[in-house]
C-alpha cells in the first residue's frame, strides 16, 4: 500500500510540475520576450500556437492531477466528520473549491483563445479587449495554481 501511495504521489507531482512549470514559463519567460521581439499580431499568433501545443500536455496533466488528487483525498472525502471538523479537512475543501475554479477558468481561457476574432484584423478595439481578458485570465489561472500548490504543501505537512 505504501508503494502504491508513493507512486500515485509521484505521478501527481509530475503532472503538477508540467502544469505549473509550463504555465510559469509561458507567462513569466516567453510572453515578455515575445513582447520585445514581435509586433502585437505576430506575438498573438505565436502565443496561440504555443498555447495550443502546451495544452496538448497541460490538459492531460490537469486531468491526471484531478484523478490522483481524488485518489489521495479519498479517505477524507468519504469521512464528512473529518472533512468539516479538522484543519486538514478545511484546507482540503478550500483546495477542492480552488481546483474547480481553476478548471472553469481554464475552460473559459481555452474558449477565448480559440475565438476566431483573434486571428482576424477586423475591429482592433475588440481584439485588444479580448487579448486583455485572455492575459488577465491567464494571470488568474497562474495565481490560483500557485495558491493550490501552497495549500498542497500545507496538507502534505499535515496542517
Amino acid at each position: 500500500m505504501a508503494i502504491e501511495y508513493a507512486i500515485i504521489t509521484w505521478i501527481h507531482l509530475i503532472a503538477a510540475s508540467i502544469w505549473l512549470g509550463g504555465s510559469i514559463f509561458i507567462g513569466v519567460v516567453m510572453a515578455p520576450i515575445l513582447k520585445e521581439i514581435f509586433d502585437s499580431q505576430k506575438r498573438l499568433q505565436i502565443m496561440i500556437k504555443i498555447g495550443k501545443r502546451f495544452n496538448k500536455i497541460a490538459m492531460p496533466a490537469f486531468v491526471i492531477l484531478i484523478i490522483t488528487g481524488i485518489y489521495k483525498a479519498h479517505p477524507f472525502l468519504t469521512a464528512p466528520d473529518i472533512m468539516f471538523t479538522t484543519n486538514y479537512g478545511y484546507l482540503l475543501l478550500i483546495k477542492i473549491i480552488l481546483v474547480v475554479l481553476l478548471a472553469l477558468s481554464f475552460i473559459i481561457h481555452i474558449k477565448m483563445i480559440n475565438n476566431e476574432l483573434l486571428l482576424s484584423k477586423q475591429n482592433d478595439l475588440q481584439i485588444q479587449n479580448l487579448r486583455k481578458k485572455i492575459v488577465n485570465l491567464g494571470k488568474l489561472i497562474l495565481f490560483i495554481s500557485v495558491i493550490i500548490f501552497f495549500i498542497a504543501s500545507l496538507l502534505d505537512e499535515g496542517l
